[in-house]
């Protein structure tokens, strides 16, 4: 059986969830999150706690990680989900336009405006080399954090570019003369 699957979620305050179809939508404080779920599992609820059951063995491949989406998402409208990153480098920036653009300017010849889809905020800090990303629906903020670090990788020579904030990279040796 699965370790991961057969483990219990726990339901905060206020969150409900219904199954339709084959899509849970789980409600909270924070919002509203839809997961589509593979056919042969089912939900049951006792004690405040959601387990994920499954029929036969044909799911087993499956019910771990129907109960990871299902635990982000409870998390999700409960918690949210934050994603950080770093902007390094010499005039390297970002501001916020409105509150759906993001607008870098990351070396290049021109700055990059960046839309940001329904869902996701994000926060800078004053000095705008820090980019908050947050939101309820843990795979869009992420999604949305590795294309702002898409815009710019951070470079193995000089270390500038944008990264994520829990990120440690290996500065490498650049070119030496010989003599």
């Amino acid at each position: 059986m699965s370790r991961i699957g057969k483990q219990p979620i726990a339901l905060g305050k206020g969150v409900k969830y219904s199954v339709q179809g084959n899509t849970i939508v789980v409600e909270g404080p924070k919002g509203k999150v839809e997961q589509v779920i593979p056919s042969g599992l089912q939900f049951e609820e006792k004690d405040g706690h959601l387990s994920v059951v499954r029929k036969d063995d044909s799911q087993a491949a499956i019910h771990g990680l129907t109960r990871a989406l299902v635990a982000n998402a409870v998390r999700g409208v409960t918690e949210g989900w934050t994603r950080d990153l770093d902007i390094v480098g010499i005039g390297y920036r970002a501001e916020l336009k409105g509150k759906s653009t993001v607008v870098f300017t990351l070396g290049y010849s021109h700055p990059i405006e960046f839309p940001l889809p329904t869902g996701v905020t994000v926060a800078i800090d004053p000095k705008q080399t820090r980019v908050s990303v947050s939101g309820i629906d843990r795979q869009k903020v992420g999604q949305v954090a590795a294309d702002m670090r898409a815009l710019r990788k951070p470079d193995p020579y000089k270390n500038k570019g944008v990264r994520y904030a829990d990120e440690r990279l290996k500065k490498k040796a650049g070119k030496t003369g010989t003599k």
